[in-house]
């Protein structure tokens, strides 16, 4: 029977209905083989029958079972056997009592499969009810965790943000604050100091202090430029700006450090006019011939180039014939303070370490970008792009 519960509900009904009243038929069969005066006491074994079919499978094939089981009784178990017919009231009597106690059982045994039904469903809903609670827990412990965990990172940031705001706000600090003692020392050893014109080799010493002056003003003025592009507080004065001057420019503070060192240049590629700062155009210049002055072995030249890149741009190559870059140093080439090893008898070295970073900072606050290209035949071919003036072509 259990086996039935796994049917559809159309084939379940139809089997609980065939078992109503084909069961007491088959239960009658070994009951006609009883022979005795007791084979009557056997008929209650279909009382069992009613009451599991009302158990499993409700109150009315319950019912309809036990009429059969009453026909079946009075047919072939209540004299005179083979009618319908009752002969003595004490069999009317046992007749009604069996019908009624089939009704009866039919009726607890469908009480019972509602009830069992109900705990059923109950247990089911409970089941679901529960597994929804163990998701929705597990959700908002997630949740919760996820909460925690972006709290967490949320006042890391805050206190990376913190702390390098003070680094950046302690930096310019420093470097504003050696401006002053620098200048001062660079233009007292640059001097003629009374008693020491004719001495050799206090010369030599002031020429040496000065030489250094000159290298720690450019490392202060490079972090105070990287302070400021890193504020994101630099300010720029766009002009229309004659792109040959700029570069006419560079060149020859190139050759106040650097007389020897030849740079290639067509003027007719750079007749053309971009929006810069002056200024900040010409430190971008600078600081890539520097790098390319650095890194060329002598008495190769530095090439420069121009020309329009389209949607309103205009693109400047800065190559030179040195060993080229390492791979390793090129993911973080535009870093801070990044420095390769030396090559093929080229430091890596010599610089702040600030140059390609500054000018990295300056390209983008141009609203253009900046990259680097290995070219054919070696060195190193940096690019940057920066907006064409109104009406230039």
């Amino acid at each position: 029977m259990a086996g039935l519960m796994r049917l559809s509900p159309r084939v379940d009904s139809a089997v609980a209905w065939a078992v109503a009243l084909i069961g007491p038929v088959l239960l009658t069969a070994p009951l006609l083989q009883v022979t005795g005066p007791d084979r009557r006491n056997y008929v209650f074994l279909y009382l069992g029958l009613v009451a599991i079919l009302g158990v499993m499978r409700g109150l009315w094939p319950g019912l309809a079972a036990a009429a059969v089981s009453f026909l079946l009784v009075d047919y072939f178990f209540v004299p005179p056997i083979g009618t319908l017919s009752i002969a003595g009231e004490q069999d009317v009597v046992n007749l009604l009592a069996f019908a009624g106690t089939a009704a009866l059982v039919g009726l607890l045994g469908s009480q019972r499969r509602r009830a069992l039904l109900q705990a059923e469903a109950l247990a089911r809903d409970l089941r679901l009810t529960n597994a929804e609670l163990a998701r929705l827990n597990k959700e908002q412990a997630r949740a919760a965790q996820a909460a925690l965990t972006v709290a967490r990172s949320q006042e890391q940031i805050r206190a990376l943000q913190e702390v390098d705001r003070s680094r950046r706000d302690l930096l310019a600090n420093v470097s504003h604050e050696l401006r002053t003692p620098l200048g001062t020392i660079l233009t007292e050893s640059t001097s003629e100091l009374p008693g020491v014109s004719g001495s050799a080799d206090a010369e030599r010493r002031l020429k040496a202090i000065a030489s250094e002056a000159l290298r720690l003003k450019s490392l202060v003025d490079d972090m105070l430029d990287m302070a400021v592009i890193e504020a994101g507080s630099l300010e720029l004065r766009l002009e229309p700006v004659r792109l040959t001057d700029a570069i006419e420019a560079a060149v020859e503070r190139l050759h106040t450090t650097s007389p020897q060192r030849q740079v290639r240049w067509e003027e007719r590629d750079g007749d053309l006019d971009v929006l810069a700062d002056w200024g900040r155009l010409g430190q971008i210049l600078d600081n890539l011939l520097a790098n390319a002055d650095r890194f060329a072995p002598p008495g190769t030249p530095i090439e420069v180039t121009a020309s329009a890149a389209g949607e309103g741009l205009v693109a400047i190559h800065v190559r030179d014939r040195g060993p080229g870059i390492a791979p390793e140093l090129k993911p973080r080439l535009f870093e801070r303070f990044a420095h390769g090893p030396a090559r093929n008898g080229v430091p890596g070295s010599g610089g702040t370490g600030l140059g390609l970073a500054i000018a990295k900072g300056l390209v983008e606050a141009h609203a253009g970008t900046i990259t680097l290209e290995q070219p054919d035949g070696g060195g190193a071919s940096f690019r940057f792009t920066l907006p064409l003036a109104g009406g230039s072509e």
